[in-house]
C-alpha cells in the first residue's frame, strides 16, 4: 500500500468512469476498486486516465478506512461488509447522484425525479418529450441514458432523472421540483430483506422533493409522512388531481386528451401519461405540449412494443418486464383485449413469488415458459407449455394463435440466465417472429 487516497470509487463500468471524470476535473485523483477481475470500462480508464490506479478482485479495507469520501456504484450493496465498516466510522459514503445533487445545490430546484418498480423509463422519456415540445432545454439521465455527472458538462434548465432503488440508497440531497414513485412490486428480492425494505429505499426520494406525485391506485407509493402532494390514477379525480373521466385524461375539471386519441395502448400506459403530465406541469410545461406528445408517442423498444402482425396475430415485445409487477401491468393493461392472449414468460426470477401471477393468468389462453425459473411460473397455470429456447416458444405460440389473438413476451424475470440483457432477449423474440415470415417466403 504505497499511497493514501482521500477519494475512492467502488465499481467501474459507466457510472464509475463518470465519477472518475468528475473527480479529476475537481483536481482529485481517486483510487478505483472493483470486485471483478475484468470490470467493464477498464480499457477506457487506462486510456483516458493512466494516472488513476485500479485495484481488481475485491475491496481493500486498508484504503477504505483512510478515505474521506467513498463513491459507490449502484450495483454494489451498501451492506457490503467493507462499506458498512466505513459508514460506521463516519466516512462519507455516497453515489454519483448524490455528487450531482451537491453540485447543483446552489441552484433553484431544477430536477424531476422518477422511481418505481415499473414504467420508469417510459415516464422519464415522456416527461422529456413534453419538455422538448415546450421548448425547455432539458436532459435525461440517471438510470437511463447518460450518467448524471456527465450532464454537468452543459447548462440545462431541467434534469429529468430516472432513479433506481440502488441509486437512492446513496442519495440524500436532491432538491426536486417534483418526484414520483410510480408503483411498488416485488423486485430485487435477492438484494433486499423484504418488500418493505425495497419500498423504503424507493420512498427516500419523497424526502428530497417539493411535490410528491403519488399513485392513488397503489397505496404502497404513499409517503411515510404528510407532505405536499398530488395524485394520479385511472379513476375520476377529486379536486386538483389527475385521472380519467368519461374516457378523457383530465387534471381536475380540465380536459387534456381523449383515450381514443392516445398512441400508446393499455391502461398502464394511460397511468404513465397521467403521471408524466403531472410532473411536466410542475415544471411549467404547457398543456398543448403534453397533448401533442400523448397523441404521438408510441412507446419505447422492449416495452409493450408491437413488433409485427402476422396473419392477423399481433406479436408484442415486453422484454423489459424483468419482474412480476411489470408483467402484471402488461396483462392488466390488456384485460379488455378482444382476442386471446398467449403469454411467453420465464427467466431468472430473482427470488420472486410467482403465485402473484395466478389471478392475472386467468385472462390468458395459453402460457409458454422458458428459462431458469420457467418451471416455477408454469406451476401457476394448468396446461403450461415448457420450452428451452425463444425459437421454440414462438413456434408454439404461432401453432396456438388464431386471427385476432396476441402473442405477448412479458417474462416477469431477468434475462441473464439466457441473454446478456433484456434487450438481447427482446431482439431474439423479434428475430424469431421475423423468421416466421422468411419461412413462409421460402416455403
Amino acid at each position: 500500500m504505497a499511497n493514501c487516497y482521500t477519494h475512492l470509487v467502488l465499481g467501474l463500468g459507466a457510472t464509475g468512469l463518470s465519477v472518475v471524470r468528475y473527480l479529476t476535473k475537481q483536481g482529485i485523483k481517486p483510487l478505483v476498486m472493483d470486485s471483478r477481475l475484468q470490470p467493464p470500462g477498464r480499457d477506457e480508464l487506462n486510456r483516458d486516465f493512466p494516472e488513476v490506479e485500479l485495484l481488481c478482485g475485491g475491496f481493500d479495507c486498508r484504503y477504505l478506512v483512510q478515505a474521506s469520501q467513498i463513491v459507490v456504484s449502484p450495483g454494489i450493496p451498501i451492506d457490503t461488509p467493507e462499506i458498512r465498516a466505513a459508514i460506521d466510522m463516519g466516512i462519507d459514503v455516497v453515489g454519483d447522484v448524490e455528487l450531482f445533487a451537491r453540485a447543483i445545490a446552489d441552484r433553484a430546484p431544477c430536477v424531476i425525479g422518477i422511481t418505481g418498480s415499473n414504467g420508469k423509463s417510459t415516464v422519464t422519456t415522456l416527461v422529456g418529450e413534453m419538455a422538448a415540445k415546450a421548448g425547455i432545454n432539458y436532459a435525461l439521465g440517471g438510470n437511463i441514458g447518460v450518467p448524471v455527472l456527465d450532464l454537468l458538462d452543459k447548462d440545462y434548465e431541467l434534469y429529468v432523472l430516472e432513479l433506481s432503488s440502488f441509486q437512492l440508497e446513496t442519495t440524500h440531497s436532491l432538491n426536486c421540483i417534483s418526484a414520483t414513485c410510480l408503483n411498488i412490486s416485488e423486485d430485487h428480492m435477492d438484494r433486499y430483506a423484504d418488500l418493505e425494505a425495497y419500498r423504503q429505499a424507493k420512498l427516500t426520494l419523497y424526502q428530497q422533493t417539493n411535490l410528491a406525485v403519488i399513485n392513488r391506485d397503489d397505496p404502497l407509493t404513499a409517503p411515510n409522512d404528510p407532505m405536499n402532494y398530488t395524485s394520479f390514477g385511472l379513476s375520476k379525480p377529486e379536486g386538483d388531481e389527475w385521472g380519467i373521466n368519461h374516457g378523457i385524461l383530465v387534471h381536475g375539471s380540465t380536459e387534456y386528451v381523449a383515450i381514443k386519441e392516445i398512441a400508446l395502448v393499455g391502461s398502464h400506459n394511460y397511468a404513465n401519461l397521467l403521471v408524466s403530465m403531472a410532473l411536466a406541469d410542475s415544471a411549467g410545461v404547457d398543456k398543448a405540449a403534453m397533448v401533442q406528445v400523448a397523441q404521438n408517442f408510441t412507446g419505447l423498444a422492449h416495452r409493450c412494443e408491437l413488433v409485427a402482425k402476422r396473419n392477423g396475430v399481433s406479436f408484442v415485445n415486453d422484454s423489459k418486464a424483468t419482474n412480476i409487477g411489470a408483467t402484471l401491468a402488461a396483462l392488466n393493461g390488456l384485460a379488455d383485449y378482444s382476442g386471446e392472449v398467449i403469454l411467453i414468460a420465464g427467466g431468472e426470477g430473482k427470488g420472486a413469488d410467482f403465485s402473484q401471477l395466478t389471478e392475472a393468468f386467468q385472462g390468458i389462453s395459453h402460457l409458454i415458459t422458458l428459462g431458469k425459473d420457467g418451471d416455477q411460473i408454469a406451476q401457476q397455470f394448468d396446461g403450461a407449455i415448457k420450452v428451452r429456447t425463444m425459437a421454440e416458444a414462438v413456434q408454439q405460440a404461432v401453432a396456438l394463435a388464431h386471427e385476432g389473438d396476441l402473442v405477448l413476451l412479458s417474462p416477469a424475470c431477468a434475462s441473464l440466465d439466457m441473454y446478456s440483457n433484456f434487450m438481447a432477449r427482446g431482439d431474439d423474440f423479434r428475430a424469431q417472429v421475423a423468421a416466421l415470415d422468411a419461412e413462409v417466403r421460402h416455403a
